[in-house]
């Protein structure tokens, strides 16, 4: 398999520790991208529309994408254990990834807002909207982390990918010190092999 890769992708980075939980990371070859929203990689195009990171090109030749895709693509492959069978669990786990998954996007139009778009044409009121999803998404994370156990799903693994990119990209926020219960379950989740392994190098 191989997966078109960026390191400071959330999603990327997602779909990476899902492949690691399951022991399939070393099947998969990364392969450089450079997704851009204006200055689009063909390459990327070439396999998803979209152009977007995570595709994942699988063994057979196909291509899957996103990353809700990608990793219940590797669930099935691995034999299952990050998606619970139909039922209430299962439903927990993927309103939790789509809360988690909310946050990284919102963080990442943010992130574009600043860094891609000219600053005569910024708009402060759209950042302050997806600052404040962010913020929604934390308050959300908080009240359901003291729940999370030991649990190692693709809801705890979204929240944690996001976490991981509010660090890299948002270090201001300091989500930490107004969310105790979020940071006490990521300082051990955060230490798991599949975490450090995929962990994003400094800018």
């Amino acid at each position: 398999m191989k997966i078109f890769h960026s390191a400071a992708s959330p999603f990327v980075r997602k779909c990476m520790v899902a492949a690691f939980e399951l022991g399939l990371s070393d099947r998969i070859e990364r392969l450089p991208a450079a997704a851009n929203p204006i200055d689009r990689d063909r390459s990327i195009v070439a396999h998803n529309p979209l152009g977007q990171v995570p595709t994942l090109i699988t063994d057979d030749g196909a291509a899957l994408h996103d990353s809700r895709v990608i990793c219940e693509y590797l669930d099935d492959l691995g034999g299952g254990g990050l998606l619970p069978a139909p039922g209430p669990a299962r439903w927990r786990t993927l309103v939790e990834q789509s809360i988690a998954d909310g946050i990284s996007d919102a963080a990442v139009l943010a992130r574009y807002e600043t860094a891609v778009r000219p600053e005569a044409l910024r708009w402060s009121d759209w950042t302050a909207g997806q600052l404040d999803k962010i913020a929604c998404g934390l308050a959300d994370l908080e009240a359901r982390a003291t729940g999370f156990g030991d649990r190692v799903d693709l809801g705890t693994i979204a929240f944690a990918c996001a976490l991981g990119y509010l660090d890299y990209r948002f270090a201001s926020l300091a989500w930490r010190e107004t969310h105790p219960n979020a940071a006490a379950w990521f300082e051990w989740f955060g230490g798991r092999d599949s975490m450090v392994a995929t962990r994003i190098p400094p800018a």
